[in-house]
């Protein structure tokens, strides 16, 4: 049966963004909808490496990323791999992200992007001081980069100094320093970074906690409702038709991840997103589990440490909307990890999950409304910082619209830079 509800505001997309907007904006009073076409939480939400990260709060494109990717994109073991397909939308992406591999681009994306992260890190520790987090597994700890290689050390150099300008803190480690910081680090090393005052949490309990506590303030979930097509007349948005009943809103926001893209296609929109396949691991039998989150730096690994348990993420695969599990890469997160760590042979993986990470050619999230339709937002493109940057982002959009004064600079993340 055909339902028809007129909510404030529809939000398309369960994620740690599109949930992040929702209790922001349940928060100012307004009336929400979120619809999901799978499980609340359950995309990259789920497997992401649960990091809180400003001082790793870095744009896709860096400078030298092209000669590498270069060499990355054939390898099907790289960190980097390209799928080969025909894509007109994946060509004029791949040019558009060389032209921001540079170092104007840097400066300019990363503080924006450093300030979001920060901005996130003070508005999630206030939800957990409200509401309460002992489940969630939040951990204010540092972060430790381990570079195997002198490039490796000079481009995590590169990333120290732009944080420090911004106020972070970290220091240089020494090969002999990075080891007496953490044990479990195997083989020879050109050194590392300590970076102070990151934090970590447990990634689909958060999801669930910020969707609980927008419920509460009267928000509603539709996990498992999937958008058919959207109506409009003017330049307004007027109708969206859903597997679940159809909605004329007053306000829609496109949050839906990788799924952004094919979404605003409805509206006749080209929006920049490529998905980005990344991986993780959970894996047990670790006794001696390392003190703080580990950054692998040239297999660009994750790996975080879980009561019982790690899990190690990574990689990027440019495949499409292409969610089947490549054994390959699998295969090259697992070996990264024992290249780096004293792990035991008899280690345990009891899951494994890909995602897909949606991801804009300048790495800057899309975070505003539309120029052309007078009430659509996009909040997407977040890549692997999604989670780092999850209620800055729902801060801003609820701000932008209750038509407040911003406390996050909205420019850099303007929808109308493409």
């Amino acid at each position: 049966m055909t339902m028809s509800n007129s909510p404030n505001i529809l939000v398309i997309g369960g994620g740690v963004i599109g949930c992040s907007v929702a209790y922001e904006l349940a928060r100012r009073g307004n009336a929400v909808t979120v619809v999901d076409k799978g499980r609340i939480g359950h995309g990259c939400s789920y497997g992401n490496a649960g990091w809180l990260v400003p001082a790793h709060a870095m744009p896709l494109p860096m400078p030298g990323a092209v000669g590498q990717a270069l060499q990355w994109m054939t390898k099907k073991d790289s960190p980097l791999y390209l799928k080969p397909r025909f894509s007109p939308s994946m060509a004029l992406w791949l040019i558009r992200f060389m032209r921001c591999a540079n170092e104007r681009h840097l400066t300019y994306a990363a503080p924006a992007l450093v300030k979001l992260a920060l901005r996130t890190l003070v508005l999630m520790e206030s939800f957990i001081e409200e509401h309460g987090g002992d489940d969630l597994d939040f951990r204010k700890r540092d972060l430790l980069y381990v570079c195997r290689s002198k490039q490796g050390l000079q481009h995590a150099l590169r990333e120290l100094e732009i944080v420090r300008d911004l106020g972070l803190q970290g220091v240089q480690l020494s090969s002999r320093q990075l080891k007496e910081r953490e044990p479990l680090i195997a083989g020879e090393t050109a050194g590392g970074l300590l970076l102070e005052d990151q934090a970590q949490i447990e990634p689909l309990r958060f999801v669930e906690a910020l969707a609980g506590e927008a419920r509460q303030l009267a928000a509603t979930f539709l996990p498992n409702t999937e958008v058919h097509a959207i109506e409009a007349g003017g330049n307004r948005v007027t109708r969206v038709i859903t597997s679940g009943g159809d909605f004329t809103p007053d306000e829609v926001v496109l949050a839906a991840g990788s799924w952004t893209a094919p979404l605003a296609r409805l509206l006749n929109l080209r929006v920049p997103i490529q998905a980005g396949k990344g991986y993780a691991l959970i894996v047990t039998g670790v006794e001696q589990q390392p003190s703080r989150c580990l950054f692998l730096v040239e297999s660009k690994v994750a790996v975080t440490p879980r009561i019982g348990s790690l899990r190690i993420a990574g990689t990027m695969e440019l495949a499409g909307l292409d969610e089947s599990m490549n054994q390959v890469r699998v295969e090259a997160i697992r070996r990264a990890a024992h290249t780096y760590l004293d792990l035991p042979t008899s280690v345990e993986t009891v899951e494994t999950w890909c995602g897909l990470r949606p991801c804009t050619p300048d790495g800057v999230p899309m975070i505003g409304r539309n120029d052309h339709w007078k009430n659509v937002t996009l909040a997407a493109g977040h890549a692997m910082l999604g989670l780092t940057l999850s209620m800055g982002t729902g801060e801003l959009v609820a701000q932008l619209l209750n038509g407040e004064d911003t406390i996050t600079n909205p420019t850099p993340f303007k929808t109308s830079r493409f």
